[in-house]
């Protein structure tokens, strides 16, 4: 691929997949961002200026999609671009729907008029979650490509309808769409209200970790640069209109990541009292579904990835990240990162 429009290029995954698809390949890349709270115009730092153009713009405008598609010409699109904290989705689904839903929609729209214009080759790649199929039983195997949808909560819901709506474009249209559904990822450049970054960080200012219920949650976690390596396969090799799960084979409860987590920390950066003593259980999210696990025996077979670090490596990997670049969580925390950002085109 010589040049791929990324949308949502500021955020945790899509930062981490710009940063891979620079240093592992020889692309160019065009990041379309809005920078909403979420999206860190300081997680692009030190990108090649020839191969990396930053634009702040909306993925719901059209107009600006059309000129970017004119005037860049890329021969795929790999699309991040959402809203994904389900606690908001339940305060505010409103701005769920409108950027997971329609900004998928118009994307799509976009995207089918710039390749029936004669855009050759092309492809595109819709990046979802593995919410959008529910939860699991206890024992129950792990989520396949066909497993029913059955999403509980706003932002799984609109993740859900996002996904049918690219599959609907493969499938009427002819756009070569594919689709990608992973787990709990987790890594550097996280916006620390997720999980792992949040306990961290909190843990280090011994401050409360805040753990929902009886902290028996069970998810499976991806380390984000196999994630990356995953889709950078999907684009080049995957099949059109063919959805791959992409999981981590690490499936853990929520409490026992917070306990590894405390455990790194002392022996890092060792505290005047265990960091285990910091955790208070608080009530439960409302609809939290209790287990997620991935089937991810499809992109192995048909594309041969595997993920290739194991929860405890990509841990320690990620908590040695965060001592290492306390400045950017801190400007994170403090609101600096959004007060003072770097120079930025805007367009549109």
């Amino acid at each position: 691929m010589k040049t791929v429009l990324v949308t949502g290029g500021a955020g945790f995954i899509g930062s981490n997949f710009v940063h891979h698809l620079l240093g592992e390949t020889d692309a160019k890349v065009v990041n379309l961002d809005l920078l909403t709270y979420a999206g860190n115009r300081e997680s692009l730092e030190n990108l090649p200026p020839d191969r990396h153009v930053f634009v702040e713009g909306d993925v719901c405008d059209a107009a600006l999609l059309a000129r970017l598609l004119d005037e860049h010409r890329p021969e795929a699109i790999v699309h991040f671009a959402a809203e994904s904290h389900v606690d908001r989705s339940i305060d505010d689904p409103g701005a769920f729907i409108r950027t997971n839903v329609t900004g998928t929609q118009v994307l799509l729209d976009r995207a089918l008029a710039y390749w029936q214009g004669g855009a050759d080759p092309f492809r595109f790649v819709h990046v979802s979650t593995d919410e959008v199929y529910g939860t699991l039983e206890a024992g129950e195997p792990g989520f396949t490509e066909t497993h029913p949808y059955a999403p509980n909560s706003p932002y799984a819901a609109s993740k859900a309808a996002a996904d049918h709506l690219a599959r609907a474009w493969h499938r009427t249209y002819g756009l070569p769409v594919m689709i990608t559904n992973c787990s709990n990822n987790y890594g550097p450049y996280q916006f620390p209200e997720k999980l792992i970054p949040l306990m961290l960080i909190n843990a280090l200012e011994a401050e409360r970790l805040p753990v929902y219920g009886d902290g028996q949650q069970r998810r499976d976690w991806l380390f984000v640069t196999d994630h990356c390596r995953a889709i950078e396969r999907v684009l080049a090799s995957g099949e059109p209109g063919r959805v791959y799960n992409v999981g981590g084979n690490a499936e853990m409860a929520n409490l026992d990541v917070v306990h590894l987590l405390c455990d790194l920390l002392d022996e890092r950066v060792p505290a005047e009292r265990p960091r285990r003593e910091l955790i208070e259980y608080v009530t439960d999210r409302p609809g939290h579904d209790r287990r997620y696990a991935i089937d991810a025996t499809r992109i192995r077979d048909e594309l041969g990835w595997e993920p290739s670090v194991d929860f405890a490596e990509g841990l320690a990997k990620t908590v040695d990240w965060y001592l290492e670049n306390r400045d950017w969580w801190q400007r994170i925390r403090d609101g600096r990162y959004r007060s003072e950002r770097l120079g930025v085109s805007r367009l549109g």
